[in-house]
């Protein structure tokens, strides 16, 4: 009886605002050698308060990190392995641009479910390394607006059932990392 071949780590990273999750993740993925990141974000030109992130975020990476722009995780890990690590950053401006695209802010909740479905799927079949970074929004106060509680509660399902799949966990507070998994 043969046994079954050992594939490299699925881990999952959370933490708040500012937690050093992204940090965290980028130091995980790094040790692998080569890195793929994956960049969900759909920047908007008017928002300069964002833009500034982003650019924080890329004069933060290496440059012989390959990097995708806007990319939807769901479909780049499932045409396309990748030999180094893939870290995916991250799960919360995926979610948001996809609530976005449906136009779904005043929908009821559940209406990504079939794209949540699909990423939860790529991410358990992955065969390579594979680093998500999302964000832990279910530990402060309720949000004042729907759109704030549709947001809180899809991330957070959406969070347990990545965390399912994943092999390691981690919550960063405060810069440190602690393994939940």
């Amino acid at each position: 009886m043969s046994k079954p071949v050992a594939r490299p780590p699925r881990t999952l990273v959370l933490g708040g605002a500012r937690s050093g999750k992204s940090a965290h993740a980028e130091e995980l993925a790094g040790a692998a050698g080569a890195v793929r990141y994956l960049a969900t974000s759909v920047p908007d030109p008017a928002d300069l308060d964002f833009a500034e992130r982003i650019a924080r975020h890329r004069e933060r990476r290496p440059a012989a990190w390959h990097v995708v722009e806007s990319a939807d995780p769901a479909t780049v890990l499932t045409e396309t392995p990748f030999a180094g690590a893939t870290l995916i950053d991250d799960i919360g401006t995926w979610l948001t641009a996809r609530i976005d695209a449906r136009a779904a802010w005043d929908a009821p909740r559940g209406t990504i479910a079939p794209e949540a479905d699909d990423l939860v799927a790529a991410v358990e079949s992955y065969p390579c390394r594979l680093v998500i970074v999302s964000p832990e929004v279910g530990m402060g106060v309720i949000p004042a607006t729907r759109s704030g509680r549709l947001f809180r509660d899809e991330i957070g399902t959406l969070n347990q059932r990545l965390a399912a799949v994943c092999d390691e966990a981690f919550l960063v507070v405060a810069g440190l990392p602690l393994r939940l998994k």
